[in-house]
């Protein structure tokens, strides 16, 4: 059981994970041990409630296939249980962050007192740099 929030979870029948051969360099383990391991979640199809499918679905991300499957790959780790942590903990990120609101922003305007205060350092600014110029006695 896969705990998103005190109200979500996802049963661990809905998650299907295979061990796979790690790529890179890694020497003899690499070549015989599976130790990476690849987690697939269809999202239209498991229990999670219809908000966090919408979002989820929606996220434009290279791990979401076209058919709705979320796959990830973890082969950070040398242990197999490790990658298998790791895996789980992204998915469940992944879900976590799906189920976030964002605030809208609200466009806002610099008050005039602000504008004021503003044009009247620059002209002050402007002064102080022409006072520093030549005099020119001509």
């Amino acid at each position: 059981m896969l705990r998103i929030s005190n109200a979500v979870s996802i049963p661990d029948s809905e998650i299907e994970m295979s061990a796979i051969r790690a790529q890179g360099s890694g020497g003899q383990n690499v070549n015989k041990v599976a130790s990476a391991v690849h987690l697939r979640f269809d999202v239209s199809a498991s229990s999670l409630p219809n908000y966090y499918k919408q979002r989820l679905l929606a996220l434009r991300d290279k791990r979401i296939t076209k058919d709705g499957v979320i796959v990830i790959k973890s082969q950070q780790h040398r242990s197999q249980e490790r990658n298998r942590e790791e895996a789980l903990n992204r998915l469940q990120q992944m879900v976590k962050a799906a189920g976030v609101l964002t605030k809208k922003r609200r466009p806002t305007k610099p008050s005039k007192g602000a504008k004021r205060k503003r044009l009247e350092n620059k002209a002050k600014r402007s002064q102080i740099k022409s006072l520093r110029k030549k005099v020119d006695l001509d």
